[in-house]
């Protein structure tokens, strides 16, 4: 039986990407992102919801968005969620993200740097 992982969102960046490190010692960015909701009830009056999802970006990939993503920054994002569990207080936590595969700056704000060209984005995407 196929099965799929792929999750598109397009929302804005609630804080400037940071940079982590594994155990290992390769590096990657993680930045959350925030996509609104809007929709109006039976009365017409106006409603807004915010999702929140947390991205992780290896490689080349990463390295772009911590070039050049900033806090505010509107991005469409494509990749497989998933999920981390681990133990806190002898009890079982879950922690699910999104590992972003494609990345695309809908609003480039720059960090003093030239936007990247398509081609560079392209390249950055690795296959796991």
């Amino acid at each position: 039986m196929p099965s799929l992982n792929r999750v598109q969102i397009i929302g804005r960046l609630g804080k400037d990407p940071q940079e982590k490190e594994t155990a290992k010692g390769t590096k990657y960015a993680f930045f959350s992102v925030a996509v609104d909701r809007r929709w109006k009830d039976k009365e017409g009056k106006a409603h807004k919801d915010t999702d929140w999802f947390n991205v992780e970006a290896w490689g080349r990939l990463g390295e772009i968005c911590l070039q050049y993503l900033v806090k505010g920054s509107l991005v469409y994002l494509e990749g497989p969620l998933r999920t981390d569990r681990y133990e806190k207080d002898g009890e079982t936590k879950y922690f699910t993200k999104m590992i972003a595969r494609r990345m695309q700056m809908l609003d480039f704000q720059s960090k003093g740097e030239k936007e990247p060209e398509p081609e560079e984005l392209e390249e950055a995407v690795e296959e796991e």
